[in-house]
């Protein structure tokens, strides 16, 4: 089983994939100027200025608009965007800061839609009884892969265009479950490998040892949402 990028949390690269089609014009999500700047290379100060001004302004832009266009074009920002642009302008930003919270959220959409196969089989393995975290998220007892790319979309555009408190709880909740599959795989692993010996033991090791270390980092994502979720609620998060 591929259970794709080790983490969630923020990389320039890790669970993007280029779709490879053609660049489209701007939709007006990024301001030109401040591509035109981070491309001729601006001081961290100003990267950590535009990075907070251009993700409040996005949330504001679409809380307010009744376009499902522009809806849709924030949504898919990454696909349309390419990275490297939405990586430097978020990536690096606390993640207790409103920029720093949309970039897990759109890595999070990302990894999910790409992984949707393998992710729909740990959300069985970690919540096979729906309980509490089945229903802040909104998955079924056993989703198909459908239902995590659907999940995936949700979470996000709840975040514009419903409370973004919720959407962050959400992702929690998600996250927290797939981490559990994670762990609970990792354990079986481990205990094949103790019936096992030589290579074969060391192989299932090391493979647990990787799904230990992706669980981490989304416990650690998931605690990042529930962190923001509670600083929203306040008006901490900018």
């Amino acid at each position: 089983m591929h259970y794709g990028s080790g983490s969630v949390i923020p990389s320039r690269t890790a669970g993007f994939t280029n779709t490879g089609s053609p660049r489209p014009a701007r939709p007006g999500q990024l301001d030109q100027m401040m591509a035109d700047n981070i491309a001729g290379g601006a001081d961290p100060a100003q990267i950590n200025e535009m990075s907070h001004a251009s993700a409040a302004a996005l949330l504001d832009r679409v809380h307010h608009t009744q376009d499902a266009a522009l809806v849709e074009r924030v949504l898919t920002l990454v696909d349309r965007e390419g990275v490297d642009v939405i990586a430097e302008l978020w990536s690096h930003a606390e993640p207790d800061s409103l920029p720093g919270i949309l970039w897990r959220l759109y890595l999070l959409r990302t990894w999910m839609r790409k992984n949707r196969d393998s992710i729909a089989r740990l959300w069985r393995v970690g919540e096979p009884v729906a309980t509490a975290a089945s229903a802040i998220a909104g998955v079924d007892q056993a989703p198909t892969e459908e239902d995590i790319a659907r999940t995936a979309d949700s979470i996000l555009a709840g975040a514009f265009t419903g409370d973004f408190a919720v959407a962050l709880e959400r992702a929690a909740a998600f996250t927290d479950v797939v981490a559990l599959g994670l762990r609970i795989e990792a354990k079986k692993l481990t205990s094949r490998g103790a019936q096992s010996s030589g290579d074969a033991e060391k192989t299932a090791r090391a493979k647990a040892s990787r799904l230990l270390h992706t669980a981490g980092n989304l416990f650690a994502t998931a605690k990042d949402f529930r962190h923001g979720a509670s600083l929203w609620k306040r008006g901490r998060l900018d």
